[in-house]
């Protein structure tokens, strides 16, 4: 059984006891976060929401917080003397899905 879900802007497809990473929630580690934007669950039956499944929730542990590798943004413009660097680091949490319930 799957189902997709909605976070961070993002679609993503998991099934139970896989580890994702998403944009960072608000939610301490070791707690529990329901996810209830899903907009599909697979298996057996299929059911795509309109645009969510009714009464349809993907339960997640949260494993940790932390921050990805940083990314160098370099701007520049031809024989203007203009140059930028920025670097970023996007935040990010650790989640291991628990159960999908439709």
């Amino acid at each position: 059984m799957y189902a997709v879900i909605k976070t961070g802007g993002k679609q993503v497809r998991v099934s139970e006891g896989q580890e994702i990473y998403v944009e960072k929630l608000d939610v301490e580690a070791g707690e529990n976060y329901e996810f209830t934007e899903v907009l599909m669950i697979g298996g057996e039956k299929t059911v795509i929401g309109t645009p969510v499944v009714d009464g349809a929730k993907v339960v997640a542990k949260v494993l940790k917080h932390g921050r990805g590798k940083k990314i160098i943004v370099f701007k520049y413009k031809v024989r203007k003397k203009y140059r930028l660097k920025q670097g970023h680091r996007q935040s990010y949490t650790k989640l291991v899905i628990e159960s999908i319930k439709a």
